[in-house]
């Protein structure tokens, strides 16, 4: 009888062991256009920072994962998703009808509205002053779809990351921007954005800019992604979410 607790002791404690490093070995990789601040973005040892890394931290915690964060060009983003390069795109994408066609998101992480920048100097006080002017925007985006349909007087310049129309409006090269407000707001009021101000935040186009951003996972991996909206919600109830809301934001970012 001893020896039969023993082994049943044994055998347990072998389970336990076993579930405690499956769980540790719960390794998923992250996508992110890291090109996009205050939501993620690299410092320069290379450390991926921003509200969405601090989501993807937290959301990896209480799922008891062990995350990586690799960088890929928003361009190819859902076609490397695809092609199981990761797991999960974080990286500020709007959950659109178009992309529901591709992957399968998560509940929202945050919903903010489009708006647009120009140079200080410049002399337009509406959208519509804006006809007959080029007006810069990251490729593939909802703000590029949003331009297209909304502001179809204006010239249309894309550009692979928001790095890049920054320096052009910058130098002049481009009359305005259109971006997430967010993205624009944290620009203009930084050293690299002074040559810069907010013309107006525009009104969401539910068709166009969706429902908010969230995460992508590869179509059909429902357990993932119902994984990932219990993490959502959890750090939503205990706190952990204003609390990282709060390091980059004076305003409920998560929205309506």
């Amino acid at each position: 009888m001893a020896l039969s607790r023993k082994i049943a002791t044994a055998a347990a404690l072998a389970l336990t062991l076993f579930a405690g490093a499956s769980q540790a070995a719960d390794k998923l990789v992250i996508g992110t256009d890291s090109t996009y601040p205050p939501f993620e973005y690299l410092d320069a040892s290379g450390q991926f920072l921003g509200f969405d890394m601090d989501i993807g931290r937290a959301l990896c915690a209480q799922m008891k994962a062990d995350c990586t964060f690799v960088s890929q060009e928003w361009d190819g983003i859902i076609p490397a998703l695809q092609a199981k390069k990761f797991d999960m795109i974080l990286s500020s994408m709007s959950i659109t009808d178009e992309r529901k066609k591709l992957v399968d998101f998560t509940d929202k992480i945050y919903n903010t509205p489009p708006a647009i920048a120009v140079p200080k100097d410049s002399t337009a006080k509406t959208p519509d002053d804006l006809k007959g002017k080029t007006i810069g925007a990251q490729t593939s985006t909802t703000h590029a779809n949003y331009a297209e349909k909304h502001l179809p007087d204006t010239k249309l310049k894309l550009y692979p990351t928001s790095d890049e129309y920054k320096l052009d409006v910058a130098a002049g090269r481009v009359d305005a921007v259109i971006d997430d407000v967010v993205v624009l707001t944290q620009w203009v009021k930084s050293k690299d954005g002074d040559c810069c101000k907010i013309l107006t935040v525009l009104p969401t186009d539910k068709v166009i800019n969706g429902e908010g951003a969230g995460i992508a996972v590869r179509k059909g991996d429902d357990a993932l992604r119902e994984k990932i909206n219990k993490a959502i919600a959890a750090i939503r109830a205990d706190g952990t979410y204003k609390k990282i809301q709060d390091k980059y934001f004076d305003f409920d970012v998560y929205g309506k």
